[in-house]
């Protein structure tokens, strides 16, 4: 298989639309950094609404190394400060790099398929996984129909519980099914008894579905920025091998 920078270099292939007519991919196959960067804030905008081609924007981004050339020491600086300026969270950009990164290594299965934007990229991340306990066929079949929480189910080789989950907040009392599990004192301060609420529900849902939910503690929102960058990386090299 070629690597990413191989598939790029050349003579520019001629513009492809993912999706629409509408939606130019011209600054997918550019070697210019700034004409790139600002192909991918149009998309953010919304000016070319695809999550493939800023997924495959990033990602020829970081192979070509071309956020050296708007003085960015490495792509997760670019990504840091693409995020402040846009808005939008680290994960989220995190995410579309690895969508554009697993758009090119499997296209041409993708293309197969006629694989689009309306089938969901959100679940290209997982293909890899997926391959490993699937067969090739099955797997490009199943991402074209699946949704994205019966896609990452398949990919860990498990089946998606069809049954809705049984954790609930009412008021100021939390349950797993029919069980009282959590009481939150009723002149706790809204701020306070929502940030309990959620913490409380977050760990039953990682229960339920039989994942592990990992505290810690934190000094302040600049160090949670930090912190959710180097996990986000953590979890993409385990997930990955």
């Amino acid at each position: 298989m070629k690597t990413i920078q191989n598939q790029y270099d050349g003579p520019r292939p001629p513009a492809k639309k993912i999706t629409a007519p509408s939606i130019s991919l011209d600054y997918v196959y550019s070697d210019n950094a700034e004409e790139i960067d600002a192909g991918i804030r149009e998309s953010i905008k919304g000016v070319r609404m695809s999550i493939l081609a800023m997924g495959m924007g990033l990602a020829r981004f970081k192979a070509k190394g071309l956020y050296i050339d708007l003085d960015y020491h490495s792509m997760n600086d670019y990504l840091e400060n693409l995020c402040d300026e846009m808005k939008i969270e680290r994960s989220t950009a995190h995410n579309w790099l690895y969508i554009g990164e697993a758009w090119i290594k499997y296209q041409k299965d993708l293309e197969k398929i006629q694989f689009t934007d309306a089938d969901g990229p959100t679940k290209l991340p997982y293909v890899q996984r997926a391959l490993e306990i699937h067969e090739k066929r099955d797997v490009f079949q199943k991402i074209k129909t699946a949704t994205l929480q019966e896609f990452k189910e398949y990919a860990k080789g498990e089946t998606a519980a069809p049954s809705r989950s049984k954790i609930r907040v009412v008021g100021n009392k939390l349950y797993s099914g029919k069980k009282l599990a959590v009481t939150l004192d009723k002149d706790l301060d809204p701020k306070t008894k929502a940030y309990l609420t959620n913490i409380n529900l977050k760990a039953g849902e990682a229960l339920e579905a039989g994942e592990v939910l990992y505290t810690t503690r934190l000094y302040d929102m600049d160090e949670l920025r930090r912190f959710e960058r180097a996990a986000e990386r953590l979890k993409k090299e385990m997930r990955s091998r």
